[in-house]
């Protein structure tokens, strides 16, 4: 599948939410430290609901460690000052999708250090800032598992 990676996330029912999303789409969740939170936090567990069993995450004392972890993975970086849509690129097994901190987005070092072609944004109406990270990974995150057909996903509807 791919990998969605947090950098320093600060608000812990964002990433509760995105830890039910990566168990209902088959993505691996990295959390780059430090984070905002404990990973024990009420709010956090209350987002995830009883998911996290079912989410693979993974944290990272770091930047550089995270980067040692997925080796050759390409690494694609959401970011408003990019200039590339996120749909206009061909994701692949193993992709990792990149999202900054609620307050300040991902740091011009990072960014800097990606090719431009790797540095995509979500559009938005003019005169519009950012989405909320949890809706901004959740776009990244399907229109990604789209591009792979939905590998993994159950056809079979839920009762109820």
């Amino acid at each position: 599948m791919f990998h969605i990676v947090l950098y320093q996330p600060e608000i812990p029912p964002n990433t509760g939410n995105i830890i039910r999303l990566c168990a209902n789409a088959g993505a691996r969740l990295h959390l780059i430290e430090p984070l905002g939170f404990s990973l024990d936090e009420a709010s956090l567990r209350r987002a995830g609901l009883d998911y996290h069993a079912l989410a693979r995450v993974d944290t990272h004392r770091d930047w550089q460690a995270f980067q040692a972890r997925i080796g050759g993975s390409r690494i694609f970086a959401f970011s408003r000052h990019a200039s590339r849509y996120h749909a206009d690129v061909h994701y692949r097994a193993g992709d990792c999708l990149l999202f900054g901190p609620e307050t300040r987005g991902l740091p011009a070092g990072i960014l800097s250090g990606l090719p431009e072609e790797r540095q995509l944004r979500i559009p938005l109406c003019a005169g519009n800032r950012s989405l909320n990270l949890s809706n901004a990974v959740a776009i990244g995150c399907y229109e990604a598992w789209r591009q792979l057909d939905f590998a993994g996903a159950s056809l079979t509807p839920v009762p109820g």
